[in-house]
């Protein structure tokens, strides 16, 4: 089995700002970025799976009619500090979320941790007789999925592994 986890391309907001969940668009490049990532695509997927949150389905609809999303492919809940300026942020929680993001919890959102659940309870629910699939998801979501299947642990998920607006991560599965 190929799959291809895709990040979003870029979405409409501010840099500097924290927005796991929030529900933002695709900014004017999007048709550009479209046709320069499904270059790098097999014409035709077996499946398609998108996280619901616009800036996804949008891209996964340009791949296919019939798009499965699911949930539990968000991207981390990032609670109260959703849309706030990663600055604005009070400094004694970020510190604290910083130095133990993988256990500790955002203000009424979620940790590295329950990030992980989700995603690797979706890995186990996909039909593995697929022979191509397309998961059109968020870069937390990559970095769950590159870490379990490859046995990183999740406090070294950031280490030599970035997936930037548009790309691709390819993992061939026996």
């Amino acid at each position: 089995m190929e799959v291809y986890f895709i990040r979003h391309t870029t979405p409409e907001v501010a840099k500097c700002i924290c927005y796991g969940q929030s529900d933002l668009d695709v900014t004017e490049s999007f048709e550009a970025e479209c046709n320069q990532l499904k270059q790098q695509l097999p014409e035709k997927f077996d499946a398609v799976y998108s996280s619901p949150l616009k800036r996804c389905t949008i891209l996964a609809q340009q791949l296919t009619s019939q798009v499965i999303t699911d949930d539990r492919l968000k991207e981390m809940n990032f609670g109260d500090w959703e849309m706030k300026k990663w600055d604005e942020i009070p400094k004694e929680p970020l510190d604290h979320w910083m130095e133990h993001f993988v256990t500790a919890k955002t203000p009424n959102g979620e940790s590295m941790e329950g990030l992980d659940v989700r995603v690797i309870e979706w890995w186990g629910s996909i039909k593995k007789d697929r022979l191509k699939i397309a998961v059109v998801t968020h870069a937390g979501v990559i970095r769950i999925m590159h870490a379990h299947l490859n046995n990183i642990p999740l406090n070294k998920a950031f280490e030599n592994f970035k997936i930037g607006y548009g790309e691709i991560w390819r993992y061939d599965a026996e």
